[in-house]
């Protein structure tokens, strides 16, 4: 069998480390799956994922010149055809009616108003910041 980077092969689990598992992908080849490329979550026991003689698949991630193989459960996991998976609903936009009409001046009085909220929370942000020693300038 010929490795290649981005394949997905089938691998059993020789050795279990703390910081990974040995796999063997056949061919006498064995590669490592770091903790970190066990599973999508926070793997904090690798003992909690794997056993020793589990049968599992694996991506091939990288091929070292030295031998070394670098392998991913993680991302042979996802790597599964999508075909199942369902389409978003369809969103039709339509607009917010009001009973009356609001004419170009209200308009600009109500952005008036939330201006002025918006300046007034920002400058007393800002004193309370002064007040407490913090500088602008960073100093």
């Amino acid at each position: 069998m010929s490795l290649e980077v981005g394949k997905i092969v089938a691998g059993r689990v020789d050795g279990i480390t703390n910081f990974g598992a040995f796999v063997s992908i056949g061919d006498g080849k064995t590669g490592l799956v770091h903790i970190s490329e066990v599973a999508s979550e926070y793997v904090k026991d690798i003992h909690d994922f794997l056993q020793e003689g589990q049968e599992v698949r694996v991506k091939i991630v990288s091929l070292e010149p030295n031998g070394k193989i670098a392998l991913s459960i993680k991302q042979a996991v996802e790597e599964k055809p999508r075909t199942q998976a369902k389409k978003p609903a369809e969103f039709e936009w339509t607009p917010k009616r009001s009973s009356a009409p609001v004419s170009f001046e209200d308009k600009l009085l109500q952005f008036k108003h939330d201006s002025d909220e918006r300046m007034q929370s920002i400058r007393r942000n800002t004193e309370v910041s002064s007040r407490r020693g913090f500088s602008r300038r960073g100093n």
